[in-house]
């Protein structure tokens, strides 16, 4: 097995006071020229839940139902955990990884599917806190895109039979499944995915959200229609982006007489900032207005397969073992650096 002394959790980050909010917009968007007024406009989201992201406690939850499992399996690595935007940041956590002596690190990114924003612009951030603390700075080993590991289906499946429970009874056979994802520039989901395998218009993104959607609906068995909505844009209007948004979608599903929704939202591993706002707060109320019964389906989170997951994923890293996946879609071999969009 390759040797690991430890497992780094790597996620995008989030604000935990209301002075936070703003900083945290600017670390995101640092270079981008985005106006302070579109800023402020944006932490309005986070100012309804008192500056708040769920995003971090979402991780400190995590990496300990992680530990425990660990600890439970023989796994003996200790476990560090840097985000991309806020604190923890990254290159803090490489830099007392290196004062720790560690020297080879095994990382998974809290996002299972491939394109810019959800993998390379990991690996780019990996390489950059490296540089930034120097030659003593540990190797570390990206794991792949999870988007079809059964650790990944199974507790959408579960939380989506949730959802329909929740529906009123007579509502539940005909309900729409709306799997939403976080929208992209189209630009940026043609180019993921190596161009050999052959993706074709909106790259691997598209087609593994496709797949993740088609899994977990013929696992739930009751024959529902589904479709992949989109959520949370935030680029100019004049950029093409993926749609449907999931807001001008319920208008549509309103007009064809659809009376029932469940949002499943699969491009997330957790329910944070987007999800708590996108869907619990705007496409709540859009449902609501529409008179759409609406429920959202919870996030695999700390759910204990998803947890199982992240040790089963180090295992098949460790050992150089062909990937574990329930899609017959051109996979992200172990290694890879060619599955999402290029630098």
């Amino acid at each position: 097995m390759r040797p690991y002394d430890a497992f780094l959790l790597i996620s995008f980050g989030g604000p935990e006071a209301v002075d936070d909010v703003l900083p945290f917009l600017e670390n995101v968007t640092r270079g981008r020229g985005i106006p302070r007024e579109r800023l402020a406009e944006v932490g309005e989201h986070y100012y309804l839940f008192d500056g708040v992201s769920p995003i971090n406690q979402q991780c400190r939850d995590l990496i300990e139902a992680i530990r425990a499992d660990f600890a439970a399996n023989g796994v003996d690595l200790p476990i560090y955990w840097g985000n991309r935007f806020w604190e923890p940041m990254l290159t803090d956590t490489v830099a007392q990884m290196a004062k720790d002596g560690v020297r080879r690190v095994v990382a998974l990114a809290t996002s299972a599917f491939s394109n810019y924003s959800s993998h390379r612009a990991y690996l780019n951030d990996i390489e950059a806190a490296r540089a930034a603390v120097g030659p003593d700075a540990p190797e570390i080993e990206l794991i792949r895109p999870f988007f079809d590991h059964p650790g990944f289906i199974e507790p959408l499946v579960e939380c989506a039979r949730a959802a329909l429970d929740r529906l009123p009874e007579s509502e539940r056979a005909g309900a729409r499944l709306l799997f939403s994802a976080h929208s992209i520039p189209t630009a940026m989901a043609d180019a993921s995915g190596a161009p050999e395998q052959g993706y074709g218009p909106g790259g691997a993104y598209v087609a593994q959200l496709e797949e993740v959607a088609r899994l977990v609906t013929e696992r739930l068995g009751g024959g529902h229609d589904y479709e992949l909505v989109y959520q949370s844009r935030s680029g100019p209007p004049s950029q093409p982006w993926l749609e449907p948004d999931i807001n001008d979608r319920l208008e549509e599903l309103a007009a064809e007489g659809v009376s029932a929704v469940i949002a499943i939202p699969h491009g997330f591993v957790s329910d944070h900032m987007e999800v708590k706002y996108d869907l619990d707060h705007e496409a709540v109320e859009t449902a609501r207005r529409l008179r759409i019964a609406f429920e959202r389906a919870l996030t695999p989170g700390t759910h204990p397969r998803f947890v199982a997951m992240a040790r089963e994923l180090v295992t098949e890293r460790a050992a150089g073992a062909p990937r574990v996946g329930l899609s017959t879609l051109p996979g992200c071999p172990d290694g890879s650096t060619t599955c999402c969009a290029p630098r």
